[in-house]
């Protein structure tokens, strides 16, 4: 029998509101994607000076996780390399791609050419968190639930992970959607059973 897991926190980020556990915790609506992110990023008194160089995906992705993680003592409860990251998107990195094209003219930029691959939104997650665990990032068309829920499954039925962080982050001009999943085989009040419904309600209801 194939063990019960639950998703025990989300968070998303989508349309100027920032939602943990689908609770709306900050608003901003009318700004441009840059503007909104530094918006986010001084209303929760976050402090990582590195957060001012990334590119917008992994400035959308790093902020998610770090109120998807807030308080949740990932550290002290697992093995650093034992913590999975698997995300997934339909732009890959375009946003920042188109952005290089142009400075290449004036000469490459390599402080924007290193955001040039979609799974670094994955390593500033990791650096930060000293997260060492496997990882992947897929691209879709579109969120597809139930490929991510046997991604993570595998990775923990397999005991290559503990937990995983899993779900969607994705940006291209002043269109974002991040919405990700803590994952994990403990249960508490309030969560709800890991499977691609529920994943898929929680996505939906990030508008």
């Amino acid at each position: 029998m194939a063990a019960e897991r639950y998703i025990t926190r989300s968070c998303g980020i989508n349309s100027g509101e920032v939602c943990v556990n689908l609770e709306v915790l900050f608003s901003n609506r009318g700004h441009l994607l840059p503007d909104f992110l530094l918006s986010v990023y001084q209303h929760f008194a976050l402090s990582y000076p590195k957060f001012y160089k990334m590119d917008n995906l992994s400035k959308l992705g790093w902020l998610a996780s770090e109120l998807l993680l807030k308080n949740a003592g990932m550290n002290e409860k697992y093995d650093p390399a034992r913590i999975a990251v698997v995300l997934a998107n339909a732009n890959s990195s375009l946003d920042n791609d188109l952005k290089y094209v142009k400075t290449i003219s004036e000469g490459a930029s390599p402080s924007v050419f290193v955001y040039t691959l979609p799974n670094i939104v994955i390593g500033e997650l990791c650096i930060r968190n000293n997260f060492k665990g496997e990882h992947a990032f897929f691209i879709q068309d579109e969120f597809d639930a139930d490929f991510i829920f046997k991604q993570v499954n595998y990775l923990l039925d397999q005991q290559l992970a503990s937990a995983c962080i899993c779900g969607w982050v994705d940006v291209l001009g002043d269109n974002y959607k991040a919405a990700l999943f803590l994952v994990e085989d403990k249960q508490a009040d309030n969560m709800v059973t890991f499977s691609p419904n529920n994943m898929t309600k929680i996505f939906n209801l990030v508008k």
